[in-house]
């Protein structure tokens, strides 16, 4: 690329809308660089079964090298992108710095924690692989403990599982963890007195899955009821302890779970680089995706705010895949000499999964909810989800889980993950101390979300 003619594109992030401005800018007379701090894409949409012993994290992810090479003039780089120099029209990495002449910025979001105490050091996060795996290790550990009595004086809660969040994320994992307690655990610890067991979900509105119609609210909250889930709506957490979750009303819950899927705010690059963002992190965009002043520069999927009738557009799959499209083609229209156009969403609908048989689809005006929803999305993520390897084994493993009521990837593998001073060994004794000495080992004054940027998310 250093000794080509041709305008030099560089993409951060290989989500989905890093991915999508790729292809689009694979006809164009430009040459392409994407970076990413993984050499993966992953299909985040399922992360939470990786989370739930569901899936294999190597089912959701897939080499981002593979799925560029039938492009020549794309390549790729193995960087993480750390700041901007817009001036220079420069993307600084650790140890190289990456020239462009047009940018697209596709790095997605991360956790919010609205400034709640100790949401960073003790609560898990649910978007990343290492995340998810971490999770799924530390939920086996909690049952290996119990099951063999240790640490009896500091096991309060160790089998409460407290999830912050109706969104679809915190509404999915919850009914995915309902169904591996109740399923193939039990028959994995029959010492156990499951009445014990506890899995709450909180969130802080008076409906779950905010922005769905209310047919699929109603029917998403009335079943996660029947399955056993706790549903606590107008909660909000104050708190989060080692060993607790503290609540606006003054509750305290013992547990050494709590699974954070409350919010997400912008990934800080572009904060980090000198662009102006929100309270949210998010950059706002004129209605060509590219940001005032810096006409070479575009932003797409969860870090653009997107204007639409007053209103944000929601960080979602299809927002990212479309204006990310649209970007790219804005780029190729400029090189051409023509002037970007306007980017204009269509909403192509939202669908939830609850659990085996159950979920929720709006598509326009109309709302399906049950068995055929279930079926609808089922058969969109398959087909959604890239190579063909990745959709059988994902075939595999769902019709495995379906046939059988079994879980084939009940395992605790090691795992290096961001939130290291979380995971939970089997070996661990899990006493608050031990956890709180654990948890201080970090830089106390740089928060979780700097430490380990996720990779590019939608």
């Amino acid at each position: 690329m250093d000794i080509s003619q041709k305008p030099r594109v560089v993409v951060i992030g290989a989500g989905f809308g890093g991915l999508w401005a790729v292809r689009t800018l694979a006809g164009m007379p430009c040459d392409t660089l994407v970076m990413d701090r993984n050499n993966y894409h992953t299909f985040l949409a399922l992360l939470y079964q990786v989370a739930a012993a569901e899936l294999e994290a190597e089912d959701i992810a897939y080499p981002v090298r593979s799925i560029l090479e039938k492009f020549p003039s794309v390549d790729f780089a193995l960087a993480q992108a750390h700041r901007i120099d817009v001036e220079r029209r420069l993307v600084e990495t650790d140890n190289q710095a990456f020239p462009y002449d047009y940018l697209i910025l596709a790095t997605g979001s991360i956790p919010h924690t609205f400034g709640i105490p100790g949401v960073r050091e003790h609560a898990f996060f649910l978007k990343t692989l290492e995340e998810g795996v971490t999770l799924k290790n530390h939920i086996i550990c909690c049952f290996e403990r119990a099951s063999r009595q240790i640490d009896t004086e500091g096991s309060a809660g160790i089998l409460t599982f407290v999830i912050v969040g109706g969104g679809a994320t915190g509404v999915e994992y919850a009914g995915a963890l309902t169904e591996l307690i109740h399923g193939p655990i039990v028959g994995d610890y029959r010492k156990i007195d499951f009445r014990s067991v506890r899995i709450i979900l909180l969130e802080g509105s008076d409906s779950l899955l905010g922005g769905m119609p209310e047919s699929i609210r109603s029917y998403t909250f009335d079943r996660l009821k029947t399955m056993g889930v706790e549903v606590r709506l107008r909660t909000k957490v104050v708190e989060v302890t080692p060993v607790s979750v503290i609540l606006n009303s003054d509750e305290t819950i013992s547990t050494r779970t709590v699974v954070w899927t409350a919010g997400v705010q912008g990934e800080p690059l572009a904060s980090l680089s000198g662009i102006p963002t929100g309270r949210d992190g998010r950059v706002s965009v004129l209605p060509t995706l590219q940001i005032p002043a810096h006409p070479e520069i575009y932003v797409v999927g969860d870090l653009a705010s997107i204007d639409a009738n007053g209103h944000a557009l929601p960080m979602v799959a299809q927002v990212a895949i479309q204006s990310a499209v649209v970007a790219a083609q804005n780029i190729g229209r400029q090189i051409a000499g023509f002037e970007p156009r306007d980017f204009h969403y269509r909403d192509r609908g939202s669908m939830i999964t609850i659990g085996r048989n159950s979920a929720g689809v709006a598509i326009g005006s109309r709302s399906y909810t049950g068995f055929f929803a279930w079926l609808l999305w089922l058969v969109i993520h398959l087909f959604n989800l890239i190579g063909f390897r990745n959709r059988l084994m994902v075939l595999i493993n769902w019709a495995w889980d379906y046939l059988l009521y079994e879980r084939a990837v009940r395992f605790v593998f090691p795992s290096e993950a961001p939130s290291s001073p979380k995971s939970s060994s089997c070996t661990n004794s899990g006493s608050g101390e031990a956890e709180r000495k654990k948890s201080n080992t970090g830089n106390p004054e740089r928060p979780a979300e700097s430490q380990d940027v996720p990779k590019t998310v939608f």
